[in-house]
């Protein structure tokens, strides 16, 4: 994800948005990465992308600079269009990657922007569904259409459904509104709700964390599943679980 500099729009009209996903159409010539979800709003971006030839954060960077390159010149300004680095989460699995996708897709709705997701322009939600959709040579498609079916008849139908579905799950680094502190005043919390429970944190040793306590740490620190995982020594798959059961 890519915000906006004190939260303000970095699109203003629907030509900045054009740009930005020609921006992404460029930077992606030889397989330098690969696109599977993504969802302009106003003062934000989400994608969901896996390296090829270059890394996330190189992949990254080329797309910001020239972005905000066209951005101040076109409005006249100078300084600062984004908010500090990208923040990212690893996804490991599928089930991880569907729900992502989901979450990506579902933003306009949520933010109370369509009332469907198929009547939000500036997403790939519809490029899943139709084949000659303009999003379609910047969208690698395969990865998740295949997690549904082989029959891409019964993938499309299989993925409409899915996307569709309530969901209340969040991602850990997409969190926007709460600062997060570091790993080492987030240990010494730890330690500190541990030890009213008489649980002991010692560093480079698992330890059994309550799932209520781990709901409780990720509230005050806004840290990461895979910094919580890091701190705890618990598996990260298991922390997305605890956070997100209702």
């Amino acid at each position: 994800m890519i915000r906006g500099n004190e939260r303000k729009n970095i699109f203003c009209d629907d030509e900045d948005r054009q740009k930005f996903i020609e921006i992404i159409n460029n930077k992606k010539q030889g397989k330098l990465f690969y696109l599977h979800a993504f969802c302009l709003m106003n003062n934000h971006v989400h994608m969901m992308l896996s390296e090829g030839i270059d890394d996330v954060a190189r992949v990254m960077k080329r797309i910001n600079v020239s972005y905000v390159y066209y951005f101040n010149k076109k409005y006249k300004r100078i300084g600062h269009l984004f908010q500090d680095r990208f923040k990212s989460e690893e996804v490991e699995d599928d089930r991880y990657a569907l729900s992502l996708a989901r979450y990506i897709h579902q933003n306009p709705l949520k933010a109370g922007m369509v009332k469907a997701l198929k009547d939000y322009k500036w997403s790939s939600y519809s490029s899943y569904l139709d084949e000659e959709n303009y999003f379609n040579p910047i969208l690698d498609r395969d990865m998740i259409l295949g997690m549904f079916s082989n029959d891409m008849a019964m993938a499309k139908k299989e993925y409409e459904r899915y996307m569709n579905e309530e969901t209340t799950n969040s991602f850990m680094d997409l969190q926007e509104d709460k600062e997060m502190i570091d790993e080492e005043r987030a240990r010494a919390l730890l330690a500190a709700m541990l030890l009213q429970k008489g649980i002991r944190l010692e560093t480079g040793k698992k330890v059994v964390v309550p799932d209520g306590l781990i709901r409780d740490f990720r509230e005050k620190t806004n840290l990461s599943i895979r910094k919580i995982a890091a701190i705890t020594g618990m598996n990260k798959d298991k922390i997305n679980k605890i956070i997100n059961r209702q």
